[in-house]
């Protein structure tokens, strides 16, 4: 708001002197040039005549000759201020026009408006720094968890989409500079609702500047970057940053697990996908020579992983005195036969479309496909409207740079412990991924199932906690049997417990709680919500524990609410 009053009067300065030194002038003749009163005697205005007189004169809303019939004189002087004070209103007005369309007071105005709407939000919310295919997808599924989300982005076009109402939160954003710091104070950088700033923007330099900045003036605040390049990555990590996505890294690493584990990787995938949607069926890349076409960043993060599994690649590269790829590269686009026949495409057992031009992909597996219809086909999608084309184009695997990044985020927002359960089944052999894959499948009816942490406190579950408090044994299975039908399972699987700083895959049933204890489950909605009586009202736990038929009781609203939210 100062910026908005301190550009009016800078650019108003000179129309409102000039319009105040008209009618000081009109006000003043008035009151010096005599007049006649209802008798013919002289008679002067006073000030507050003449200044009520120009009033209404200068606004050309009609008027009398007040209090009595003018003189020449005054009617002369009349005609002379009402010219004057309508060119003056009409230079004012017109000014006061152009000051509206000019870019830097329409700025201010949006970021005052922006600035009040951050202000009103009083629950926690994320701030996002970039709004394309990734920051849109976030922003969305936060949306569907009710978590609130502010925005900062460089496509006012993009930003259109949240000003007419595409999720049923109001999102605040505004087009500007995300490394500048004022913009970030300004998105609640400093407000005690904001539990995270990602960094999210196409450019991995304004991406380390926005987690520098967030580090620094707000030292608490958890920080997620973005960072396609390797060296860019490890100078955000080295001031702290909680969290660095490389989505070309992240894709590479499932390839690598999906060859070395096809159920540990759909382990990931069944668990990271969204909550709702069917389950995806396993893949089984082969092993055997791949081809890979594009020796970019996404290129040489699949190169060195597929190396790193003895299996033999052949690169295809357009462009290789920027791109620097292996010896005996095959010098081309892998868009036409030859170059895939010179690859080997007939004795190979897949192959990697990942340039950076969709359309060069899609024609790479096409091609491919007719040379070798047993291929292992993956590709680089690299924009999200092209999304049907990649669906019907008869893919193994599809990488999406912004789906990639936008469920690693959200797994690590909405549930901290799945992140660490990823990282810890990667040390597990198929048959326990096998089993665990089996057990998910019993409870889900086929779709993704969402995932939750328990945790044995006081706020989130009061009930247990006394019981344990009083030293009354109690294990995991009560938080699995249904709090109305003892003898019934919910539809959930518990896969990990922390406790202190040790993890236990999988815990089994009989396995004792203690206060503090973080249970992740895995399972349907319906399931959490009924677990919730169990943990916070004490009847209904007495009930689960004895088999003892529980009293009518009412409860509060709040606790209602609390429950069954």
């Amino acid at each position: 708001m100062k910026n908005i009053f301190f550009l009016i009067l800078r650019r108003m300065r000179r129309p409102l002197i000039l319009l105040i030194s008209v009618y000081a002038i009109a006000v003043l003749g008035l009151v010096l040039i005599p007049g006649q009163n209802a008798k013919g005697e002289p008679w002067s205005m006073d000030f507050f005549h003449a200044f009520y007189f120009v009033s209404f004169m200068g606004s050309t809303i009609g008027f009398g000759e007040l209090p009595y019939p003018f003189t020449d004189g005054q009617r002369m002087w009349t005609l002379f201020s009402i010219y004057a004070s309508v060119i003056t209103w009409l230079y004012a007005i017109g000014s006061l026009l152009s000051l509206i369309q000019e870019p830097a007071f329409r700025q201010a105005v949006i970021r005052s408006v922006f600035q009040r709407a951050v202000k009103r939000i009083r629950e926690p919310f994320y701030l996002i720094c970039g709004y394309g295919d990734t920051g849109s997808k976030l922003v969305h599924a936060l949306a569907k968890y009710d978590t609130h989300s502010v925005v900062i982005g460089d496509d006012q076009d993009r930003l259109n989409e949240l000003e007419i109402g595409t999720t049923h939160l109001f999102v605040p954003a505004i087009c500007a500079d995300a490394s500048d710091p004022s913009i970030l104070a300004d998105a609640g950088l400093n407000n005690h609702y904001c539990k995270g700033l990602i960094a999210l923007t196409n450019n991995d330099e304004i991406n380390l500047k926005i987690a520098i900045t967030g580090k620094l003036l707000n030292t608490s605040l958890p920080v997620i970057s973005r960072s396609d390049n390797h060296d860019t990555g490890l100078n955000i990590a080295s001031f702290g940053t909680e969290y660095i996505i490389n989505p070309y890294e992240s894709f590479a690493n499932r390839l690598a697990i999906a060859l070395q584990s096809p159920g540990i990787y759909l382990l990931d995938q069944w668990l990271t996908g969204a909550p709702g949607s069917t389950l995806t069926d396993p893949v089984f890349p082969p092993r055997g020579k791949w081809i890979l076409c594009g020796f970019g960043r996404f290129g040489k993060a699949v190169y060195h992983k597929l190396t790193a599994e003895n299996i033999p690649v052949q690169v295809v590269e357009a462009d290789p005195d920027t791109t620097h790829p292996p010896a005996g590269t095959v010098i081309d686009r892998g868009t036409e036969a030859d170059a895939l026949l010179q690859a080997g495409i007939q004795e190979a057992v897949g192959i990697v479309a990942g340039t950076d031009v969709d359309a060069n992909n899609l024609s790479i597996i096409i091609t491919a496909k007719m040379l070798n219809p047993e291929l292992f086909c993956v590709a680089r999608q690299n924009n999200q409207e092209n999304q049907p084309i990649f669906q019907k184009a008869g893919l193994q695997l599809i990488t999406q740079r912004s789906e990639i990044i936008a469920r690693k985020i959200l797994s690590l927002l909405q549930n901290p412990l799945l992140a660490d359960f990823l990282i810890a089944i990667r040390s597990q052999e198929e048959p326990w991924a096998d089993q665990l894959l089996s057990k998910i499948c019993t409870v889900t009816d086929d779709l993704i199932p969402v995932n939750w942490i328990v945790t044995i406190n006081e706020s989130d579950s009061p009930a247990i906690c006394n019981k344990l408090r009083e030293d009354e044994p109690l294990s995991l299975v009560i938080l699995q049997n249904h709090p109305q039908q003892r003898d019934i399972q919910l539809p959930c699987v518990p896969i990990m417990l922390r406790r202190n700083h040790d993890s236990i895959l999988t815990p089994e049933s009989t396995t004792a709680l203690k206060v503090g204890d973080q249970i992740l489950f895995c399972g349907r909605d319906q399931a959490r919500k009924q677990m919730q009586w169990t943990q916070n009202v004490t009847d209904y736990l007495d009930y689960v524990i004895t088999g003892k038929p529980r009293p009518t009781i009412r409860l509060p609203a709040w606790l209602r609410k609390k429950i069954n939210s």
